[in-house]
């Protein structure tokens, strides 16, 4: 079994809100919040693997301390800031994506940060990607607490009923399928660990959904479902299950769908909202459903878009 990689400190400073850049093998980043973990004593206790499984005291200034999280689709925008709050807060978590470049780009910036990151790629949609994300986690750091499932798929922007059946294939094994499968991979070691959670990621478009992206609205409305549906058969395990609902949130998929950036004004005058999301602002209602803080809250499906269309 490899040894974890120990994580320097958790806790979100101020310097979390600044972008990584790269510079000499380290991070502007990672420089500042350094500086600001020294200041503060910000400092998590890393101790081996034995003492994290017979460990019965959580420190409060680490929430995540020496848990485990597996991250999909975690190597950019949502899934990237999610992996770094989770490593912040003194969690060990296994980023993982399609393309082996994203995924030495992100554990490089992370590990500059001094947090306790691995990576593998994985292809979600695929079951031998899905086995080898099981493997990493296992391999290096001996169990597994945490899912969250952010990898997701939209390769067509046009009408519904247009979409061929590979299109409807190729979203809803992503996007709905992969994230049951592999948590039926991970059931055994997430039982045995005790208080663990999952997270499952859809989007605001589940509830006001997006004209041309019909088959991907309704992949997010099913997740809603499956969240519900996980979160009573998962109960008596021990495992809770909720779902995160990002509204408009700077990603990539923003700059590829043009029609959301321009509906700010129509959302203020309705809403009164005053801006778009970052994918940080995100990330603080991940770490709680994974922390003991939420261990009465499952099977909710929560916005988070500066405004709700629900009651």
């Amino acid at each position: 079994m490899g040894k974890p990689i120990l994580g320097m400190g958790c806790g979100k400073d101020m310097s979390s809100s600044l972008p990584v850049q790269e510079e000499g093998g380290q991070t502007v980043t990672a420089m500042l919040r350094a500086a600001s973990w020294t200041f503060r004593g910000l400092h998590c206790t890393s101790v081996p693997f034995s003492g994290r499984i017979n460990s019965k005291r959580a420190d409060r200034s680490c929430p995540l301390a020496e848990k485990v999280a597996v991250i999909t689709g975690s190597t950019k925008g949502i899934g990237f800031a999610i992996t770094q709050r989770l490593a912040q807060d003194g969690a060990h978590v296994v980023v993982s994506s399609r393309k082996q470049q994203n995924v030495d780009r992100a554990v490089a910036a992370l590990q500059g940060e001094g947090l306790s990151v691995t990576g593998t790629v994985c292809h979600v949609g695929k079951a031998e990607d899905r086995e080898r994300l099981v493997a990493t986690a296992l391999e290096n750091y001996g169990g597994i607490d945490f899912l969250v499932c952010v990898a997701g798929v939209n390769p067509l922007v046009g009408s519904t009923l247009g979409a061929s059946e590979q299109v409807w294939d190729k979203i809803l094994n992503v996007n709905v399928k992969a994230p049951a499968l592999l948590l039926s991979q991970l059931l055994p070691y997430m039982e045995k660990s005790g208080g663990s959670s999952v997270v499952l990621v859809s989007s605001m478009v589940a509830y006001v959904p997006v004209p041309k992206l019909g088959v991907y609205n309704t992949s997010k409305t099913a997740l809603l479902g499956l969240c519900k549906s996980l979160a009573v058969e998962l109960a008596s395990k021990g495992i809770r299950v909720n779902c995160l609902v990002p509204g408009i949130i700077k990603t990539d998929f923003i700059q590829v769908e043009k029609t959301l950036p321009y509906l700010l004004p129509d959302l203020n005058e309705i809403y009164g909202l005053q801006w778009f999301g970052e994918p940080e602002e995100c990330v603080g209602i991940v770490s709680f459903l994974c922390s003991s803080d939420a261990s009465y809250i499952t099977r909710e499906n929560i916005v988070v878009a500066g405004y709700s269309p629900k009651l």
